[in-house]
């Protein structure tokens, strides 16, 4: 029987758009289902409100700073939370003795979310959602110490993978030759933000056995909100109108797309949910060339295809044989 534990971990990282390429979820129930079962539809939905969250981020980051929209989204993800809590009749601070993890897995998420946005704001669309997609290795990394999980030559060979990926999407000048590439100490914050969303990932999987998912999400928030006061204000801009109806649908098609996440995991195979979600590189590529005339290079989409790779490579690991059915 599944684990609903399991299927609802995706909401509780919202701060992460491509969680879902690395965990290994339940296999559906066996039988075939239509051309296009719900499942993926749900899948291309929740890539579809992922990449129009990332456009909106930019659209507001073309005056508001990035911090600001990190409180503003905090603030929103914080009203959710406490909706969702009382909605589940839990208690709000969790299990005593993992109080201490639930603050860490906080801000770690508010790490990478702040990254994230940064890199949204001051990389194009694409590239930056490249970048990101990097943190399922990250996480698969940190599941070794943290989770008692092997090591094997396969993420070994998929950090490796996903590095090059990088450095194809950055094209710095002392490996390509030329200064037309992506601004370093933007992509490294980038990849800070894909590697703190990989020890977010990991928190959620140690914390998933005991804490309900709500619980989790609210930690989240409450401790990005603090966080983001102190950054955020100092240089804060009053949003026009305009911009409060950009950044209010922040918050919605974040939750929109978590929403059809855990819908789509709840009912989809692993691999193909993983596949279907890599959507949103697709989605938020045809959103900078509409949009902003970010047209990707050569470098960009290699790089995609070198990350999107090795992550499936990593996603398929450990993939156990069914059990045997029980004689009635």
């Amino acid at each position: 029987m599944p684990d609903p534990r399991r299927d609802e971990t995706a909401a509780a990282t919202p701060e992460l758009s491509g969680e879902v390429a690395g965990i290994e979820i339940e296999a559906a129930g066996p039988g075939r289902g239509p051309r296009f079962p719900l499942g993926m539809r749900y899948m291309v939905g929740a890539a579809l409100s992922f990449s129009v969250m990332s456009l909106l981020v930019k659209v507001a980051g073309q005056r508001l700073p990035s911090q600001e929209m990190v409180m503003v989204r905090a603030v929103i993800t914080l009203l959710l939370s406490v909706w969702g809590i009382r909605a589940a009749r839990v208690r709000p601070w969790g299990t005593p003795e993992k109080r201490p993890l639930l603050v860490v897995r906080g801000v770690f998420g508010f790490l990478a979310l702040s990254c994230f946005y940064h890199s949204i704001v001051h990389l194009p669309l694409a590239d930056a959602t490249v970048i990101q997609y990097t943190n399922p290795v990250w996480a698969g990394l940190l599941a070794v110490p943290f989770l008692g999980e092997r090591l094997r030559r396969r993420e070994v060979a998929s950090v490796l993978v996903s590095m090059a990926g990088v450095a194809l999407v950055m094209q710095p000048s002392f490996l390509f030759g030329h200064g037309a590439g992506l601004e370093p100490v933007t992509v490294m914050i980038g990849l800070l933000g894909a590697m703190s969303s990989g020890v977010a990932y990991v928190t959620v999987r140690k914390l998933g056995a005991t804490e309900h998912p709500a619980v989790i999400v609210f930690y989240f928030s409450l401790v990005s909100v603090f966080a983001a006061i102190p950054t955020a204000l100092p240089g804060a801009v009053w949003p026009t109108p305009r911009e409060w109806l950009v950044l209010v649908g922040v918050g919605v098609t974040t939750q929109l797309g978590q929403i059809a996440l855990t819908h789509g995991l709840r009912l989809e195979r692993a691999g193909r949910a993983t596949a279907t979600a890599y959507l949103q590189i697709v989605f938020a590529a045809f959103w900078g060339i509409v949009i902003f005339a970010e047209v990707p290079d050569w470098g960009t989409f290699l790089g995609a295809a070198l990350i999107v790779g090795s992550t499936l490579a990593l996603a398929r690991r450990g993939r156990e044989k069914p059990a045997p059915a029980r004689e009635s």
